[in-house]
């Protein structure tokens, strides 16, 4: 029996030059076991162990992030729901997403889940978990049904490491290869993460000296990205310095009076589907240019905006694509 657990975030996620290119083809044929896999595992996370005695075959995904993880995985066909869609599917995944049942809007209640009958539930999020939600991990545990959560958000805060590091993010997605017996299929897809997230790094302008402002939510109190976020994590990789990363939390709650004092270069805008007050990087650009603090911003009125999908500031399949907008916009400020 092979035993995997989520590996910690609190080495930094080392890019070393020279990594060899990556194929993006796939000889084995999507979610089919990889051979000479053992007959079990045992998977820990959040400090939860459980055993998973065979490859599972009727999963369920309980918000957007793990289905689209699994779907990057081949893993469709064993997939019996999902539920959680916070934005429009990757199109590369659109097709096998149409595959798999949809159990709710948001979270699926814990009746709806066992319903369906699963051998395995994931998520990202721990909320996911809650009592109102799925319901907690363990009383899973008690039911035989193996429950994964990420290490970027555990229940139990001491569980969860400072900061997020690509590598967790790569070690989660090996993870879960691993308990689906799809262990090569998951080695490539991170192979391909690797590779794409050195070239965004490689390609980033170097010594901007650019202060940049993570704008994620709200107008009235807008959130923004402080210490030990993906936000973060790329602002390092890329080379620039996030403007709150002297504030030890991940998200907290800014005022435009104190952002106005640290003048950021550049606005990087978080652009949500979900239709809220100031969601959308337009609905963002509007009101920056139109209140009479932020509209002084150097950011604004130079126009030094960077617009990257909400989704992809978290810990996600999307990551990587965080770093490579990011660069590609610096680029375009800087180059």
């Amino acid at each position: 029996m092979k035993t995997i657990r989520i590996k910690g975030l609190l080495g930094a996620c080392l890019l070393l030059p020279g990594l060899a290119a990556c194929g993006a083809s796939n000889t084995a044929s999507p979610g089919t076991p990889d051979a000479a896999r053992p007959s079990g595992t045992v998977t820990t996370s959040c400090g939860l162990s459980t055993r998973v005695p065979a490859p599972p075959e009727r999963a369920v995904s309980l918000e957007q992030n793990a289905t689209e993880i699994m779907l990057s995985l081949g893993l469709a066909d064993r997939m019996a729901g999902t539920s959680y869609q916070t934005d429009p599917v990757l199109p590369s995944l659109a097709a096998e997403y149409r595959k798999v049942p949809v159990l709710a809007k948001q979270y699926p209640s814990h009746e709806a889940v066992l319903a369906e009958e699963p051998d395995f539930l994931y998520s990202t999020l721990s909320s996911a978990y809650a009592d109102e939600a799925a319901g907690p991990r363990a009383g899973w545990k008690k039911l035989g049904v193996p429950a994964y959560l990420s290490a970027h958000d555990c229940e139990k805060p001491e569980l969860t490491p400072g900061e997020v590091r690509f590598d967790a993010v790569f070690d989660e997605i090996e993870d879960i290869a691993t308990i689906f017996g799809v262990e090569k299929r998951g080695e490539r897809t991170v192979k391909d993460l690797r590779v794409r997230l050195d070239r965004a790094v490689r390609e980033a302008p170097k010594n901007t000296g650019a202060k940049v402002m993570w704008y994620y939510s709200g107008t009235t109190t807008p959130y923004i990205a402080g210490h030990g976020g993906l936000p973060s994590t790329v602002s390092e990789l890329v080379g620039v310095d996030n403007a709150f990363d002297d504030i030890h939390q991940k998200w907290p709650a800014g005022n435009w009076e104190k952002i106005a004092e640290r003048d950021p270069d550049v606005i990087v805008l978080a652009d949500l589907t979900r239709g809220g007050d100031g969601d959308s990087a337009e609905a963002k650009k509007r009101f920056l240019r139109s209140h009479p603090v932020t509209s002084q911003l150097d950011a604004v009125r130079h126009n030094r905006f960077i617009v990257v999908p909400g989704s992809a500031m978290d810990p996600s399949i999307r990551s990587v694509s965080l770093a490579e907008e990011v660069s590609k916009g610096l680029a375009a400020l800087y180059g």
